[in-house]
């Protein structure tokens, strides 16, 4: 996943993925998803639309980077 930290890779895939956490996602759903933005974008891509998004949206894209942190390291913290 390049030199950048791997729970922050992490993060932005799933802060770029369709999961929401109103869904409240099971660890798999957010392992999923996780791999599926980074299968798709890459993490370079990830972290663009992520750039983008606090951009145009700030004010939601803060409150959604915290959930997404927390949900990475609460799915990845076993693995």
């Amino acid at each position: 996943m390049g030199s950048r930290d791997r729970e922050d890779v992490r993060a932005e895939a799933l802060f770029v993925s369709p999961l929401q956490s109103s869904q409240r996602p099971s660890t798999e759903s957010i392992r999923a998803a996780v791999q599926a933005s980074v299968d798709r974008l890459g993490a370079t891509g990830c972290a663009a639309l992520v750039a983008q998004e606090f951009g145009e949206h700030p004010d939601c894209a803060l409150g959604r980077m915290r959930w997404a942190r927390h949900a990475v390291q609460e799915a990845y913290r076993a693995a």
